[in-house]
């Protein structure tokens, strides 16, 4: 059976799946839950100054798809509203009695090197395994200078590891928020800064909804409404692009990255890892579906690694980074084109109206004296979209088929129809 154990930047979990810091991880009940479900480790929720904040009701609200399922998820809370002290006391004792568990704990103070003096000792002496600086959090209460207030301004992410360097032996993980242009600069300035690690992404600023008979956004606190932290399975790609664009960087070479966004499955977390993750951080589904959901996902992993003959994640983590590149550099001479399985095809039409309606009319609707329907693919036309396969509704019915094309690799920089090539 394959070894789902990790040393993500020098911390030792049973498995890669951690709760991330959120509502999950609030207070000891939830985290001894969480460990007994299987959980490798967790996030604690943010730790911040006493007096803790005040949240609002109501705090959560849905992007849904068909038949009510939770496409993504939003929320206005805060950190937490318990004391810095019972909180501390809390992480403690857990650790003490679940040492072979990896506990980090979140922190958020204001841009004052004496607050994280004070406070890095007391989560030390906890016995924690790390801490994460919350520097992603959209609704961070940037009115004391916290979260994302922070997180989009390299020169704080800089200054703020260092300080945490400065007066803690813990490993330092940096949690970027996605709420920038080049998630990179950031990255860069947390690795200048002497971080151990980065975790990304954070909740992306939206809203979901908007009740349309009070004309107030979602969630709805009195008459009002605001921006909040966006998540779940919709975000999974915004998620992987960005802890791709840190893991092919040559600036921020081998800095170990906990991917979060969107892992619902073994299957997400697998991608996370192949794209240079050390470990993944789950909330929403957790939160959708309960703590039990960890034994489906280190299940799942650990049958698709044996299958693969992957004895250890550190024999996948990473392989498909160098695979991922710019546009410029794609091979121009590739084609595909589209394949109808007509054993397989149910005839619905879905493929012929997005390719004749939007995209290159490259799909003929044949229609016999019965009245009976065919489609097939003017392979002169198909242009290798993809749009066909998506669109259609039965798996392996439409496959992309790799042509033989005579020609070798060439990338943009090198083709003649570039203005701008290089061997012009």
């Amino acid at each position: 059976m394959a070894d789902l154990s990790v040393n993500f930047a020098g911390i030792q979990a049973p498995n890669p799946f951690w709760l991330a810091s959120a509502p999950p991880t609030d207070k000891a009940y939830n985290v001894v839950r969480a460990f007994e479900a299987g959980w490798g480790g967790v996030v604690w929720k943010t730790l911040g100054e006493d007096p803790p904040p005040v949240n609002v009701s109501s705090r959560y609200s849905a992007h849904f798809g068909k038949n009510r399922e939770v496409i993504g998820f939003n929320n206005i809370e805060l950190i937490t509203d318990r004391s810095l002290e019972l909180n501390l006391q809390e992480i403690t004792q857990v650790k003490k009695d679940w040492p072979d568990r990896a506990m980090i704990v979140s922190l958020m103070f204001p841009c004052e090197e004496e607050s994280w003096k004070r406070v890095l000792p007391l989560v030390e002496a906890t016995g924690a395994d790390g801490i994460e600086l919350n520097f992603g959090c959209p609704h961070g209460m940037p009115e004391r200078g916290m979260g994302a207030a922070v997180g989009q301004v390299p020169e704080y992410v800089e200054m703020i590891t260092r300080w945490c360097k400065k007066y803690s032996s813990l490993p330092v993980i940096v949690k970027l928020t996605p709420n920038i242009t080049d998630v990179r600069i950031p990255a860069r300035a947390a690795f200048a800064g002497g971080a151990d690690a980065v975790s990304l992404i954070n909740t992306i600023n939206s809203i979901t909804s908007i009740d349309l008979d009070q004309m107030i956004a979602r969630p709805i606190v009195g008459t009002q409404s605001t921006h909040g932290g966006y998540c779940g399975s919709a975000v999974k790609p915004i998620a992987l692009n960005m802890v791709a664009e840190i893991a092919r960087d040559p600036a921020t070479k081998g800095l170990p990255i906990s991917g979060i966004g969107g892992v619902s499955n073994w299957r997400d977390a697998a991608e996370f890892l192949a794209l240079g993750a050390g470990s993944v951080q789950v909330c929403t589904a957790a939160m959708l579906h309960g703590f039990r959901i960890v034994k489906e996902m280190q299940d799942g992993l650990s049958r698709w690694m044996d299958e693969k003959g992957y004895q250890r994640i550190s024999d996948f983590a990473g392989k498909a980074v160098a695979n991922t590149t710019d546009w410029k550099y794609l091979d121009m001479n590739y084609q595909v084109i589209a394949e109808i399985d007509q054993d397989k095809c149910i005839q619905c039409g879905r493929c012929y109206i997005a390719c004749e309606d939007t995209s290159h009319q490259s799909i003929a609707q044949l229609i016999s004296a019965e009245g009976t329907r065919r489609y097939e693919v003017k392979a002169e036309e198909c242009v290798g979209c993809n749009l066909c396969q998506i669109t259609c509704p039965v798996e392996q019915c439409i496959t992309m088929v790799p042509q033989a094309t005579g020609k070798p690799y060439m990338n943009w920089t090198q083709d003649p129809r570039n203005p701008r090539a290089l061997n012009k």
